[in-house]
């Protein structure tokens, strides 16, 4: 079938998640067709290099058989089975016990599955008020903090989670008690303060915030250790200390959303264990199969799961809560990352390479900020006029300048006035070279 055909079937039948319709189907839709390493195929035959890995979730990289193999032989053996009725399957319960294992210096014990990051959200939020709710807190404990510049994903709670108007705005949301806090965007927030004098800033505001609202209302918060979506917004140092021990402080229960943070690209299983964090909960997605099925985990506490066991019957779940193969993936998966000494490769070689690179490019005219820790990283982008014409025409430069990059041969993206990156944990020296020699050249053609 021709890419027009495609194309066509593509118009007449697909909504797309994220997406401006019109303008997609004016350009043309890309259809992707193939993908090996850090590459993938598109149906005019060209080969990209994924600079963002899939959805911030290709860690091992295309075509791994090894965890294909994994998910037939268990399609083979047991295509489905719930984790309904008492039940479970072997992949479902050896893969909570490899999370509880990697969440070392946690006190994260306990796995409920579920299909995406959203669920994942979705699942700890309803946890988080049956706990408080046994604990006799409820109603009034359920207020749930989150920050400017969060993104936790599009159900109904997790979009009010949500501190991206863009996401929120068009569907009437936040819903009633879900608070945003300033994040740390010292860009963003051009106030002059330094990264770490706004960070401090954004401590106090949120004390201010819990105050105003009553610490005995605010059920949670909700914390990406690096804001993916919102634009990589790496914390100040300190500053995810101060908040977790403000949460603590206030009875607050800290939930680290690890969705894109998760499963080596800091060069670390988790940011939470890097970061000693501690958190009371972590949500987990993408990075766990690699993308290569669909699969959403919550993983909770010793002390709060010791709390909902004693409420009795859990009505939460969903059919494919700790599906086999899904499992089977993951787990397929997590065995790559270990024997492939991808978390090292990521630590030791490709991240602190990437972060050169990033910084090479502070210099050039077209770049206001580059940002990012290990294998993620974003480059704030500036039009001829400086922050004066980006402040009067803002969000134009990011998907203009991915446009570009494609042109070029590599897979950025495009948020507001900046290009993110995430390249698979596979990545070589010399595939990032070409990832920037092409970025290199897309910031030189936006400031022609």
């Amino acid at each position: 079938m021709t890419t027009a055909e495609l194309q066509h079937k593509d118009r007449e039948h697909h909504l797309h998640p994220f997406t401006h319709h019109n303008d997609m189907h004016q350009s043309g839709t890309h259809v992707i067709t193939g993908g090996e390493g850090c590459f993938l195929f598109d149906s005019e035959g060209r080969k990209l290099l994924d600079g963002l890995a899939g959805l911030w979730c290709v860690n091992v990289g295309y075509g791994r058989s090894e965890i294909t193999e994994a998910v037939y032989r268990q399609m083979q053996k047991l295509p489905y089975y719930c984790s309904f009725f008492n039940s479970t399957t072997e992949p479902a319960i050896e893969l909570a016990e490899r999370l509880a294992g990697l969440a070392r210096g946690t006190r994260l014990t306990h796995t409920i599955f579920s299909n995406s990051g959203s669920e994942a959200n979705e699942s700890a939020m309803k946890l988080i008020r049956g706990y408080w709710k046994i604990k006799g807190k409820s109603p009034r404990k359920t207020k749930i903090l989150s920050r400017t510049f969060a993104y936790h994903g599009v159900g109904i709670a997790s979009t009010s989670l949500t501190g991206l108007p863009s996401c929120y705005a068009p569907f009437d949301l936040p819903l009633q008690g879900w608070i945003h806090v300033p994040g740390p965007y010292s860009w963003g927030a051009n106030n002059g303060m330094t990264h770490e004098q706004y960070g401090n800033w954004c401590i106090d505001e949120t004390r201010r915030i819990i105050e105003r609202e009553g610490a005995d209302t605010i059920a949670a918060m909700f914390v990406e250790p690096i804001q993916g979506a919102g634009g990589v917004i790496v914390p100040p140092a300190g500053y995810l200390a101060a908040l977790r021990q403000l949460c603590r402080e206030n009875d607050i229960l800290f939930v680290a959303d690890e969705v894109i943070s998760g499963f080596g690209r800091l060069g670390d299983w988790f940011a939470s264990t890097m970061w000693q964090l501690d958190p009371d909960l972590m949500t987990l997605a993408k990075g766990i199969t690699s993308g290569y099925l669909p699969l959403g985990a919550t993983m909770v506490s010793r002390d709060l799961t010791e709390v909902l066991n004693t409420g009795g019957y859990l009505a939460h779940g969903f059919t494919y809560s700790g599906h086999p193969a899904t499992c089977a993936c993951a787990l397929a998966n997590l065995d790559i990352i270990a024997n492939d000494k991808l978390i090292e490769h990521t630590r030791d070689v490709a991240g602190p390479y990437m972060q050169r690179k990033l910084a090479e490019l502070q210099s050039h005219p077209a770049v206001g900020e580059v940002r990012g820790c290990q294998l993620i990283g974003a480059i704030e982008l500036l039009p001829r006029g400086g922050r004066g014409e980006l402040a009067k025409n803002p969000n134009q430069l990011g998907v203009k300048a991915a446009n570009i990059a494609r042109k070029h041969g590599v897979i950025v993206r495009g948020i507001r006035d900046l290009i993110a990156m995430s390249p698979p944990l596979i990545v070589t020296t010399a595939e990032l070279d070409q990832l920037f020699d092409a970025v290199g050249t897309t910031l030189d053609e936006l400031w022609l």
